[in-house]
């Protein structure tokens, strides 16, 4: 299957930022799996001596972060 996007860069209106969205979907996909993965090891492998409020800053974050993930439709399992 193919999938071939055009943009008219001439066309009245055309929207500079959904190109580089189109673009850069990838990289913004790739790069909100990092920062997933870097919450979750800040919890997961958490030393003994992080405090209990920074412990719970970290996964509060990670749940909103995937509530917004959720509510847009999109998923990290995905890339999996």
């Amino acid at each position: 299957m193919k999938v071939i996007m055009k943009f008219d860069f001439d066309a009245e209106g055309f929207d500079k930022v959904h190109f580089k969205d189109a673009l850069n979907g990838q990289k913004w996909r790739l790069t909100m799996w990092e920062f997933d993965m870097w919450l979750r090891a800040n919890t997961k492998h958490a030393p003994d001596s992080m405090p209990e409020d920074e412990y719970k800053a970290y996964e509060r974050t990670r749940e909103e972060f995937h509530r917004f993930l959720n509510e847009n439709g999109l998923s990290l399992d995905e890339l999996v």
